[in-house]
């Protein structure tokens, strides 16, 4: 994954550590005085103040070493992240096409069939809100697997993304539907990382190319929109213009 930090750091938490050595070494010696020659050395225990200063020299490394690691930023070759942003064109395709975007709408009414109309029988935000949740229509599969023919579709969690969340696909442009997938506040706090695990293990994600009945599926299958995510990501999420 293109986040992962190159040797150097482990190099400079390494040296880090020789420093916070020599500082504890620093401290034993203070309450040591001069040293004798007739007399044989004795271990007096830590005072309060020196474990105080390497307790300060712990948080020095500590500190250090974390404000190194967050501050990295990967170098990505120019050649890499254009090949990420002409894979997220792919990638948006698949958002917005009805098996995704239905579930994304840009309003408090989820859409339906592949003409992604809104629901009918008024259902938004608000009904569940009002004690009628998704799965009471929208079990773990397909009506079709109860015995119901031309039912409600189904999968795990069904539903809508929470209301203070809402990850809006419709009516994106691909830039800025690349900005909000990176954006924790606007993508459910989830970092790259995340996003691909969800696309990986997500159940309802690949109920999106076996959605059942004459419902149509993502223009790329599910291994081509994971190529091209991968793709994305390993770009470190460069966005299209």
């Amino acid at each position: 994954m293109s986040n992962r930090r190159p040797h150097f750091l482990s190099a400079s938490i390494l040296l880090l550590g020789a420093v916070l050595f020599f500082a504890l070494q620093a401290v034993a010696q203070e309450g040591e005085g001069p040293s004798s020659t007739t007399e044989p050395a004795t271990t007096e225990p830590a005072t309060t103040e020196q474990i105080s200063l390497a307790e300060d020299a712990a948080g020095v490394l500590t500190d250090t070493a974390t404000s190194v690691a967050e501050e990295y930023v990967p170098e990505i070759a120019p050649e890499k992240r254009e090949a990420g942003r002409e894979a997220f064109l792919d990638v948006a395709e698949v958002l917005q096409s009805p098996r995704c975007m239905n579930c994304h709408p840009t309003g408090n009414r989820p859409l339906q069939t592949d003409q992604s109309l809104p629901h009918s029988f008024n259902i938004s935000r608000e009904s569940e809100d009002a004690g009628l949740e998704c799965a009471t229509c929208h079990r773990e599969q397909n009506s079709e697997a109860w015995g119901v023919a031309g039912g409600p579709p189904g999968a795990p969690h069904w539903g809508l993304p929470p209301r203070d969340m809402p990850m809006v696909f419709q009516d994106r442009t691909p830039n800025e539907l690349c900005e909000q997938l990176k954006d924790p506040e606007r993508s459910g706090h989830a970092d790259l990382d995340e996003f691909m695990e969800h696309l990986l293990h997500d159940k309802l994600v690949h109920w999106g190319w076996e959605p059942g009945g004459d419902r149509t599926v993502p223009p790329l299958t599910y291994d081509e929109f994971i190529e091209r995510a991968s793709v994305w990501v390993e770009s470190g999420g460069a966005c299209p213009e």
